[in-house]
């Protein structure tokens, strides 16, 4: 079983972000080329977990929060509160700038925040094109119990049900709240798929598999899952990228002068702003280095 562990980032006010891709092991599963775990913690009135207005190129943001809550601001005008259970999927093209702040009714409390924050690659024909939102409400994922595991279908299809969400390219993203020590079955689902436990050790294809680390699933039945307690998993996946992608900081491309030209921008200010917001973070000093 090929298998990674993430790197950790300590955060301001306590706060870990695990980084499951990209990493040395896999760049990328399916479309998805970045996953971070952040929380779960209990953060105090005074921490600040703002992130200011930043740009993306080439890829879709996907935030999902297990708890907590974000407020989401866009270049497009999007004001949208982040709640757990929902789907945010924003669509960067040619270039997004967005910010994500603790919500005002939130500010100055002690607070709970525990989530993911994934990236997708945008296929070839869509990396440049227009930048896009959707925002599906928590009651609007669907659901269904599959053999006595409760299964959400975040993005893609899989068990009958379809999820609203519109992804550019064959996309698999699961919520699944396993049963205790009843083995399950995960069929093979997509081309590619990785699965990642963020609360509990799990037994995957009769190994074990710890918390907080990702697993590929590789056989092509799929795999048996089994929690010794209740437990939820995630499931990723998808089609794979047509070709490699670059990355660096916050760009994705299929060509380095793609990312060049982005970085470019942000530092002259080229990309529309976040209406009623000012400011932006600054860029990693260059030159430019994307990892493929």
């Amino acid at each position: 079983m090929l298998r990674w562990t993430p790197r950790v980032t300590d955060l301001a006010g306590g706060l870990q972000v695990r980084r499951a891709l990209p990493v040395a092991a896999r760049r990328a599963v399916g479309p998805f080329v970045f996953f971070d775990h952040f929380g779960p913690v209990g953060l105090a009135p005074d921490a600040d977990t703002d992130v200011g207005p930043h740009p993306h190129i080439g890829l879709a943001t996907v935030t999902y929060l297990f708890e907590g809550g974000f407020l989401h601001r866009d270049s497009l005008g999007t004001v949208q509160e982040i709640t757990p259970g929902a789907v945010n999927w924003m669509t960067a093209g040619r270039g997004i700038v967005h910010s994500e702040r603790t919500p005002d009714a939130q500010r100055g409390q002690a607070r709970r925040l525990h989530g993911l924050q994934l990236w997708v690659a945008l296929p070839l024909d869509a990396e440049q094109g227009e930048p896009a939102f959707q925002h599906v409400a928590a009651d609007e994922i669907p659901q269904r119990e599959v053999d006595g595991a409760m299964v959400r279908v975040l993005v893609g299809e899989a068990f009958g049900l379809r999820s609203p969400v519109r992804a550019a390219s064959p996309t698999l993203y699961l919520d699944i709240e396993l049963p205790a020590g009843v083995p399950w079955a995960l069929p093979r689902l997509a081309d590619e798929m990785a699965i990642y436990s963020p609360a509990e050790c799990i037994e995957l294809a009769g190994e074990m598999l710890p918390t907080g680390e990702m697993a590929l699933v590789a056989g092509a039945d799929g795999a048996v899952l089994r929690s010794a307690l209740a437990t939820r998993v995630v499931v990723i996946g998808g089609a794979p990228l047509e070709g490699g992608r670059l990355m660096w900081w916050n760009f994705v491309a299929s060509d380095r002068a793609l990312i060049e030209r982005a970085a470019e921008r942000w530092a002259a200010h080229g990309f529309d702003p976040i209406p009623g917001e000012t400011g932006g973070l600054l860029m990693p000093p260059r030159p430019l280095h994307p990892g493929v």
